[in-house]
């Protein structure tokens, strides 16, 4: 990552895709993992067919997980400034490979959440 530049990150999915500033993808990637652990901590307590959402709002960025003790999606939305904002979503099966990728990439050297 070259912090010097205005964006720092491409993140996309089926259909769309958004760039991103240094402190909008470490938001990205706190608030995934907050979600994510929040999914696993109330997962064992859902019943199979009952579903559970879960957001989180973070230096401009709203993160939602939707879904099952089994199965989520990720749903996020740029809060518009004077540049730009950027709406998105990931699938049930992109979702949790989003996540292990976001975990494996380094965001502590941008700006802080």
């Amino acid at each position: 990552m070259d912090p010097a530049r205005p964006f720092v990150a491409l993140v996309g999915g089926e259909g769309w895709a958004c760039e991103l500033r240094a402190a909008e993808l470490q938001a990205l990637c706190h608030g995934v993992t907050v979600l994510v652990r929040q999914h696993s901590a109330i997962a064992g307590q859902l019943m199979a067919e009952e579903s559970i959402t879960i957001n989180h709002e973070s230096c401009g960025l709203w993160l939602e997980l939707c879904g099952t003790a089994a199965s989520w999606s990720l749903r996020f939305l740029l809060e518009p400034d004077a540049d730009r904002g950027c709406e998105g979503a990931w699938s049930t099966q992109a979702s949790p490979q989003l996540a292990m990728a976001l975990q494996q990439l380094d965001c502590s050297g941008t700006s802080p959440v």
